[in-house]
């Protein structure tokens, strides 16, 4: 899951070396604590928040098969 979601916030950023991830377990499910770039916050939200409920999508739609929930916060 960790890997999905780097390949893609360094997608979307324009400092993909700066792309960091940190995982928490909690009792809510597994904790995906997405930080980047300063300058990049935009791009990875989108206008109106589209871009970040995407990647909320895609990533709680490919963690069906684990039974986890997941969940992508994007830290600033």
């Amino acid at each position: 899951m960790k890997e999905l979601i780097l390949v893609i916030a360094k997608a979307l950023v324009d400092h993909p070396d700066q792309v960091q991830i940190n995982v928490k377990d909690d009792d809510r499910g597994t904790i995906y604590e997405l930080s980047v770039h300063p300058e990049d916050i935009g791009k990875i939200i989108g206008k109106q928040g589209r871009i970040a409920k995407a990647m909320r999508t895609v990533v709680t739609s490919a963690s069906v098969k684990s039974q986890k929930r997941v969940i992508v916060d994007i830290m600033s």
